[in-house]
């Protein structure tokens, strides 16, 4: 147990070190290479000691972290990983899990510069994200989705 224990503390540590990497502007090339490393960090262990729902954030954040860096295809393989376990283990998920799989598929597939498939999970994040049942959770998650970079796609 106690290894579990260990596993999961780890993993959280990696996953706030993944998002205080993220929200610094500007990052180093270095920056950068510390923040995929903290993703996967947190991830792996997730993967060892969490819930389908750890998983499933998990691939998310990845996917969130490949798509800020424009790596569109590094990105597209972690959303659609989310977007799958969000159904394998959709028992488990929030509402607010199941709208952020369906932006992270919107953001990785713009990184990709899939724009027209970017598009339409946007259109499907906006009415997750509308379902929301907290208005906190709920505004957060629709000012998440029209921030950041879209690459050539304009989000209303």
């Amino acid at each position: 147990m106690a290894n579990q224990d260990a596993h999961r503390t780890f993993a959280r540590e990696a996953h706030e070190k993944t998002w205080q990497l993220l929200e610094t502007s500007p990052r180093s090339a270095e920056q950068d290479a510390q923040m995929i490393e903290a993703a996967h960090t947190s991830s792996y262990h997730w993967a060892v000691a969490g819930t389908g729902l750890h998983r499933q954030r998990a691939h998310w954040l990845l996917s969130r972290v490949y798509s800020v860096l424009g790596m569109g295809e590094r990105a597209l393989y972690h959303a659609v990983r989310c977007a799958a376990l969000t159904e394998e283990f959709e028992e488990l998920m929030l509402d607010y899990d199941r709208a952020f799989a369906l932006e992270g598929l919107a953001r990785a597939n713009a990184a990709a510069g899939n724009l027209d498939q970017a598009a339409s999970f946007i259109r499907q994040a906006e009415q997750a994200g509308q379902a929301i049942a907290d208005s906190e959770d709920r505004n957060y998650f629709l000012l998440d989705l029209r921030s950041g970079n879209w690459y050539d796609l304009v989000v209303d």
